[in-house]
């Protein structure tokens, strides 16, 4: 399964159900296309929070039950109503009304008690069991607001009046005469002390008060007299002070009651009519004053303090009402799409008791930022356009204009490269051979207990010292450590090894600063490397930048030629020196044990003259033997690198010496027992 998200300022939006499909299909259509979707991958990840939330054709308005375990949605075609059980995630029941509904009030707690207003002049007063009763008024009406406090019912229609419908009496009252004859929009009505606000077609708003039954001022709002547009949404705080009006291109304005100016505007960017309004004071964060409002095109969540975005919710389709679950980070929108959207933001509050998974798996499903529009195109600047040779395409759909660059097909972008540098090729063949060269340096072993941390970024000499000093572990403590992690992240705590300081502290570490020394198989790898450098740099001092392939092909003959030269003399010396160590090994077996225990016998009084300075001659050669066998190798800083052929130690020869010949050569050791002292200390050589 896989969310759709969107990301910005770090907030994290995700589309837990909705589509973006906005008409529905024909019926013989929708038959085939549900037989194909046994092999829609994804159709068979979807999920699925509420099961059949939507309707035939399309949602036009929202809301969630006080107590928060249901939900009552209208829309169409057929019109009709569907409330939905929180407890149970699906359909409790829907009903089909004659007409489309315009807007509805929830009375109850629950979903029992609901008033409709529908688009032909009626007011529908529905519970448990169905229409209660219906009634029509004069003019369409557009809004409902009640008032709990005197049971007075208030429509907002298109005619010069506000009419009021008391439902503890059962009568209209008398109506709320406004200024204008162009109708209202919006109204509302202030939980705490009972202000009632409407939004005109003029561009005003006036605010009534419900015990007085006269109206107290009219609000003259200077963004909607400089367009001429309309008021087309009213929202009062949960508190006593704050309002808020939309208009009908898309400004927001947050007021003070106390005050005739706005204290915040806010431009939605689309020129649409401002549909909802919605105070996010009921979340999990009840630090963020934040603000929602939202046009047919976009959903907006706002800083109502300055007015800094937080997050947004855009739909590929038009959108119809908004609904936040209180308490919560989640939200339902009635949309022209057949299912209904929902949406989740984390940061904003927790899920829902009733779907309480959702805070588990939004992380695990969330589509992967590589999924994007522009995978298979590459981006490229001004300079680099105009390095390939490729300016007079700019304007076509060749190249796609984005921000300060435009984006451009991976194979065409391969094909313009080739020509605008025909070694290309070459050059990106000697990339990835260093780029593998040095990859195998890496994983050659330089010292025991290397220490590896992506957040060292400077100082790494400094904590190879550490290392050395203190041991692995104890400067892995080190550079983790709070305290000391500045060090060795700041560029601006670098330790300059040139400095005249450094130099008098570290009189040793600064001669000792210079490249170090690569081993022997590194050696043979950049000798490598620089035999196929030399040769492409020869290739092409020869004027060979035809791109022939014959010839490209000799070249890299020729590469391989040389690499196997090069191989088959290291194998031919190293088997001479094998073939030398074995003659060695022969040469000293061969030496009879009888003559050497004889010549040690006779002191050498039976050689000759001759016979000895042969065998020293030959002792001598047996030694620079020895020697030819083993490599020195040092730099001028006294670092060196020995080089040798292992050869089996000799056994060591023992011999079977009689006392005689003991007599015959003398003593071996100072005879000291029975013998008077000259020192005075009586325990030396015991």
């Amino acid at each position: 399964m896989v969310l759709k998200s969107a990301s910005s300022n770090d907030i994290s939006v995700y589309q837990i159900s909705g589509t973006n499909v906005s008409k529905s299909l024909p019926d013989w259509l929708e038959r085939k296309r549900k037989r194909s979707l046994k092999n829609d991958i994804d159709y068979q990840n979807r999920v699925e929070l509420i099961q059949d939330f939507e309707f035939s054709e399309s949602s036009t308005k929202i809301k969630v039950t006080r107590d928060g375990q249901y939900a009552m949605a209208t829309g169409t075609y057929k019109p009709q109503i569907h409330v939905y059980d929180f407890s149970n995630l699906s359909l409790k029941f829907e009903r089909h009304t004659d007409t489309e509904n315009v807007d509805f009030l929830l009375l109850s707690e629950d979903w029992t008690k609901s008033i409709h207003l529908q688009n032909d002049r009626s007011i529908e007063f529905q519970n448990k069991g169905g229409i209660d009763y219906k009634l029509r008024i004069p003019k369409f009406g557009r809004s409902l607001a009640y008032d709990d406090v005197s049971c007075d019912l208030f429509v907002g229609a298109s005619g010069d009046e506000i009419y009021r419908l008391n439902l503890e009496q059962g009568r209209f009252m008398k109506p709320f005469q406004i200024e204008s004859d162009r109708g209202v929009n919006s109204i509302d009505i202030n939980p705490i002390h009972g202000l009632f606000s409407a939004g005109l077609e003029d561009g005003t708003v006036e605010f009534w008060d419900p015990r007085a039954k006269q109206r107290i001022i009219k609000l003259q709002v200077p963004e909607a007299k400089e367009n001429g547009s309309e008021i087309s949404c009213v929202k009062f705080a949960n508190n006593s002070l704050n309002f808020a009006c939309g208009t009908s291109d898309g400004i927001s304005m947050i007021y003070d009651l106390r005050t005739s100016h706005p204290l915040i505007t806010k431009d939605q960017g689309y020129g649409f009519g401002i549909k909802k309004i919605i105070w996010l004071e009921e979340t999990g964060n009840e630090n963020l004053n934040l603000i929602l409002t939202s046009d047919k095109k976009i959903a907006k969540i706002w800083n109502r303090d300055d007015g800094k975005a937080y997050a947004a919710m855009e739909p590929s389709v038009d959108i119809n009402d908004v609904e936040h679950i209180p308490g919560s980070g989640m939200f339902f929108m009635a949309n022209e799409s057949i299912p209904m959207h929902t949406y989740y933001i984390p940061q904003l509050g927790p899920s829902p008791r009733w779907c309480s998974f959702l805070d588990n798996i939004t992380e695990e499903l969330e589509e992967k930022p590589s999924d994007t529009v522009y995978s298979n195109y590459k981006f490229l600047t001004k300079q680099d356009v105009a390095k390939l040779g490729i300016s007079h395409l700019i304007g076509t759909n060749v190249l796609r204009a984005y921000m300060h660059g435009y984006f451009i097909d991976n194979e065409l972008y391969d094909k313009v490269n080739l020509i605008a540098n025909p070694n290309s090729i070459q050059e990106e063949r000697e990339r990835e051979i260093r780029k593998r060269i040095e990859k195998e340096r890496e994983s050659r072993i330089r010292s025991t207990g290397a220490l590896t941390n992506t957040k060292i970024k400077v100082n790494k000499d400094y904590v190879g010292h550490l290392q050395d000093k203190l041991g692995s572990e104890t400067a892995e403590n080190v550079v983790n450590d709070d305290r000391f992690k500045e060090m060795f992240e700041d560029p601006r705590f670098q330790i300059d090894t040139e400095s005249h300081d450094y130099k008098q502290l570290n009189p040793v570490a600064s001669s000792l600063s210079g490249p170090k020394p690569l081993t022997a198989a590194e050696e043979s790898d950049e000798e490598r490397l620089k035999v196929r450098n030399k040769n492409g740099a020869n290739n092409f001092e020869s004027g060979s930048e035809s791109e022939d392939e014959d010839e490209e092909e000799e070249d890299q003959e020729e590469i391989r030629k040389r690499i196997k030269d090069e191989l088959k003399k290291k194998q031919e010396r190293k088997k001479k020196e094998r073939d030398e160590a074995k003659q060695y090994m022969s040469k000293m077996k061969s030496i009879d044990k009888n003559d050497e225990i004889n010549a040690d016998n006779e002191l050498n009084r039976n050689i000759s003259f001759g016979k000895q300075a042969k065998l020293q001659d030959e002792g001598s050669k047996v030694r620079k033997e020895q020697r030819s066998n083993t490599r020195i190798r040092k730099n001028a800083i006294g670092e060196g690198e020995i080089t040798f052929v292992p050869t089996k130690k000799a056994s060591k020869v023992q011999f079977d010496v009689n006392e005689d010949d003991l007599e015959r050569r003398g003593k071996t050791k100072q005879i000291t027992e029975g013998r008077r002292r000259a020192s005075k200390n009586a325990f030396r050589g015991m």
